[in-house]
């Protein structure tokens, strides 16, 4: 467990670098948030690198996912106000350590946090190399004495095309599983109801920009555990692992060079919302010295 930091001693936009004969990574203590992937053998980079369509990376979610109702919710008869995806991905972070292939990042609740957010906690955010492939896990301990209710999950955007003699159109999401999924209504950024077939039986997405008009494609309780980028006019893409999610979001900006795969433990409050955070959707608890961890693991190739 990390030990208590005063947030703002930590250096803002300190860049930490993780590589090894494959991979060379990027990761920000802002947020501890993933800056670049990049493939030495392919000399590729993977990961979308910000620009005027969308300013970030990957950012980690929490203590929320999503947007809430009127960016409110309720506890213990107390209401607080929490803007989406919650307040992780805007903080600075401490790397607590470094070795010849991981790289941990932590965070503890503070003065800061506590008027957003009355839980005690500690964040870990943990970078892993393993040949080929990034591992990014996430802990979340309750340092507190109360139940301790929270969401957490993942944003990463890729680089689409990965290659730029190819055109975002020539790359599609291939599913491990076949699926029959329907996407649900975003009103306002709050889920509304299921209103199309994305894929019935099918395990093949292809990727174009209109496929966001309507914003982000919203999942509850896909089969697949894995996610291929990848496209017929090239040997290059990546393979995206994910377990026990229970929702998944793709999304992208208007037009722009990237796709996001979010495996969730949470999402957005539906339309309907009664606003109180222990009956909000795909919402999790932890007693006293608890802990959950989640993540994901891309394979470059």
């Amino acid at each position: 467990m990390t030990k208590s930091i005063q947030l703002d001693t930590v250096p803002t936009n300190q860049m930490h670098i993780l590589e090894n004969n494959f991979l060379s990574i990027k990761v920000n203590s802002k947020g501890a948030e993933i800056n670049s992937i990049y493939n030495k053998q392919t000399k590729l980079e993977y990961l979308w690198q910000a620009g005027e369509a969308w300013a970030k990376h990957a950012p980690i979610l929490f203590p929320i996912v999503g947007k809430l109702k009127n960016d409110t919710y309720q506890i213990n008869g107390k209401s607080y106000e929490l803007t989406q995806h919650g307040f992780a991905r805007d903080l600075n972070f401490e790397l607590i350590k470094q070795t010849e292939n991981e790289l941990i990042f932590g965070l503890n609740s503070s003065d800061q946090t506590i008027n957003k957010y009355p839980f005690n906690f500690n964040l870990e955010i943990i970078y892993r190399l393993i040949e080929n492939i990034l591992e990014v896990e996430v802990k979340v301990t309750n340092t507190g004495n109360e139940q301790m209710f929270f969401s957490v999950g993942f944003h990463p955007a890729f680089k689409v095309p990965i290659e730029p003699h190819l055109r975002y159109d020539d790359y599609y999401l291939e599913f491990k599983e076949k699926e029959n999924i329907d996407r649900w209504s975003i009103v306002g950024g709050l889920i509304g109801e299921p209103y199309s077939k994305v894929l019935q039986n099918e395990n093949h997405l292809p990727l174009n920009y209109s496929l966001f008009n309507e914003d982000a494609l919203v999942f509850k309780s896909l089969k697949s555990s894995k996610i291929t980028l990848k496209s017929d006019k090239s040997v290059n893409g990546l393979a995206f692992f994910f377990n026990n999610f229970p929702f998944f979001g793709i999304w992208a900006k208007k037009n722009a060079d990237f796709v996001c795969l979010e495996p969730w433990h949470g999402i957005a409050d539906a339309v309907e919302s009664n606003q109180q955070l222990k009956n909000k959707e795909g919402i999790r608890s932890l007693a006293r010295n608890e802990e959950f961890s989640c993540g994901y693991q891309v394979a470059t190739f």
